[in-house]
């Protein structure tokens, strides 16, 4: 049977305009879809977490943290969101000194709260000991962070997991500052990287570099773990590669986060959230 030249392009136009909304609805379908904004988020890890070491109290300061805090200038996590619409109520679960063995309970803890977002720092503790030895092996800490996970993602929650900083850029910032040696001897910080800063002997600077690959090897278990569970974005290591600088470092101990530094770490690890990517 014969087609006439009109019928032709008739169909011609049909099948094109078919194509292209077939090839639409595969790309709507494709594309991954922000969640809807929690109603309620908790912060897990520790010290810096805490805000520490950012106001005039030497410990808890949770209003400037990088997570939950409510300082304008820090701009958290949780001030992004109540931007974007949503009503959020917080809950900083992180513990000043924790390691990575405090991080099933505080998961515990966030589902009990009903927390449908929940950010995660953990490790700078389990390397920062007295002594390398003293180090938490990095599969103690897999199956800590393994088994928050796992409480986490059971409950449905959205979970956010940033990497530890480079510790060792943190000594090498203040290494040469004697305030900032008296402060790490006097305060005891970090004595398994920080003992003896001044130090080049082969012994110390193997020390600090084990330091630094046990805080890598820590890093490479979050991507992993977070690659496999649901709802579980990581930071892509952004916090764990960022140069910080001095300004970013608190001058009470050289060590932990400043006011800065804390507003440094939301804008870094943000960009990295459901909401955002």
């Amino acid at each position: 049977m014969r087609t006439s030249t009109r019928t032709r392009r008739a169909f011609a136009t049909m099948l094109a305009g078919a194509v292209l909304v077939a090839g639409s609805l595969l790309g709507a379908s494709s594309a991954t879809a922000a969640p809807a904004l929690p109603a309620k988020m908790a912060a897990l890890g520790d010290s810096i977490t805490q805000g520490t070491m950012t106001c005039s109290a030497l410990f808890s300061c949770p209003t400037n943290s990088w997570s939950t805090g409510t300082t304008a200038s820090v701009n958290s996590h949780a001030s992004r969101l109540r931007a974007a619409g949503a009503t959020l109520q917080t809950f900083n679960d992180s513990v000043v000194s924790s390691t990575s063995a405090a991080l099933p309970g505080q998961a515990t803890k966030a589902v009990g709260q009903g927390a449908q977002y929940v950010t995660i720092l953990i490790g700078a503790n389990d390397a920062c000991t007295k002594t390398v030895a003293g180090m938490t092996s990095t599969t103690v800490y897999q199956t800590n962070v393994q088994t928050a996970l796992n409480t986490l993602a059971a409950s449905g929650a959205q979970i956010f997991v940033a990497s530890i900083p480079n510790l060792l850029r943190m000594y090498d910032l203040n290494k040469a500052s004697l305030s900032a040696r008296f402060a790490w001897a006097s305060l005891q910080v970090c004595q398994s990287l920080l003992a003896n800063p001044t130090s080049t002997a082969a012994a110390d600077v193997d020390r600090r570099n084990q330091v630094q690959q046990r805080v890598n090897e820590y890093n490479a278990v979050l991507a992993t773990l977070c690659g496999v569970t649901p709802n579980c974005r990581f930071d892509g290591n952004a916090i764990a590669t960022y140069p910080f600088t001095r300004n970013d470092i608190s001058t009470r101990d050289y060590f932990h986060p400043s006011l800065a530094g804390q507003a440094t770490i939301a804008a870094v690890t943000w960009p990295k959230t459901q909401w955002a990517s």
